[in-house]
């Protein structure tokens, strides 16, 4: 199963964390780069892969992880705060 790792300090606003996700989980082109969007493309996964995460950084990134990390719990997979 992948593993995905956030690190809310390796980012200085949301726009970039949705970029590693596009870029990590290989999103399509017309990812939305939103929570959304997010949702819609973990949905077609059969399995949601893991995220790993550590809430810090500035306010605004770490509030886009706790997002983020609703976003992949709702879609069935393990999230776990480093």
């Amino acid at each position: 199963m992948q593993t995905v790792c956030l690190f809310g300090t390796d980012y200085s606003a949301p726009a970039q964390v949705h970029q590693a996700l596009k870029t990590l989980l290989q999103l399509p082109a017309y990812y939305g780069m939103n929570a959304d969007a997010l949702n819609d493309c973990l949905s077609e996964y059969a399995s949601c892969p893991a995220l790993w995460l550590r809430l810090e950084g500035p306010e605004e990134v770490v509030s886009c992880l706790r997002l983020v990390s609703r976003v992949f719990s709702d879609n069935g997979a393990e999230v776990k705060e480093l």
